[in-house]
C-alpha cells in the first residue's frame, strides 16, 4: 500500500524541479505553470475499534487535480473508509522549493466535517501523515501508522 502511494506522489510530482522562477503568490493565483497537481484517492478498508485497516485505494470519482487543491468524492466507492490525497512542493519567495509536510489546518477542517474515518497525506516518498476519527468521534491526529 505505500509503495501504491508513493508511485502516485511522485507521478503528482515529477516536474518539482521546475518552480524555480515560480513563487507561492504566483502558484497560489494560478498565474504560473501548474507543475505538479494534488491528486485524490479513496482508501478501502475496515476498522476494528480505533484500528484501521487499509487494504488498497482507488481514484476519486469526478476528480479535479490543481496545483495545491484536488477534489473528488468516494461517497459511492464501496469499502471506503477515508481518502488520500498528495501535497505538492511549491516555492519560496525565492523561487526554491519547499515541502508542505503534512495535513493543513484545510485538511483537518475538511476531514472533521466529512463522515471519512482516515485521512492521509503524502508529502514525500516514504513521508505521510495521518488523521483518525475514533469510534468515539474524536478527531485523533496525529495518528500511529504501522506498515505491514
Amino acid at each position: 500500500m505505500r509503495d501504491s502511494l508513493n508511485s502516485v506522489w511522485q507521478q503528482a510530482n515529477v516536474h518539482w524541479n521546475e518552480i524555480s522562477d515560480q513563487n507561492t503568490l504566483t502558484q497560489a493565483l494560478g498565474t504560473g505553470k501548474p507543475t505538479q497537481k494534488e491528486y485524490l484517492g479513496c482508501l478501502i478498508g475496515d476498522a476494528d475499534a480505533d484500528t484501521f485497516h487499509v487494504i488498497g485505494w482507488v481514484p476519486a470519482h469526478d476528480m479535479k487535480r490543481f496545483q495545491f487543491a484536488v477534489t473528488g468524492s468516494c461517497d459511492s466507492v464501496p469499502g471506503a473508509i477515508g481518502t488520500f490525497h498528495t501535497h505538492p512542493y511549491r516555492a519560496d519567495s525565492s523561487g526554491r522549493a519547499l515541502k508542505e509536510p503534512g495535513l493543513s489546518a484545510q485538511d483537518l477542517m475538511t476531514f472533521t466535517s466529512s463522515r471519512d474515518r482516515a485521512l492521509i497525506v503524502v508529502w514525500d516518498v516514504d513521508s505521510l501523515d495521518v488523521a483518525l476519527r475514533a469510534a468515539d468521534g474524536r478527531v485523533v491526529h496525529p495518528a500511529l501508522v504501522v506498515p505491514r
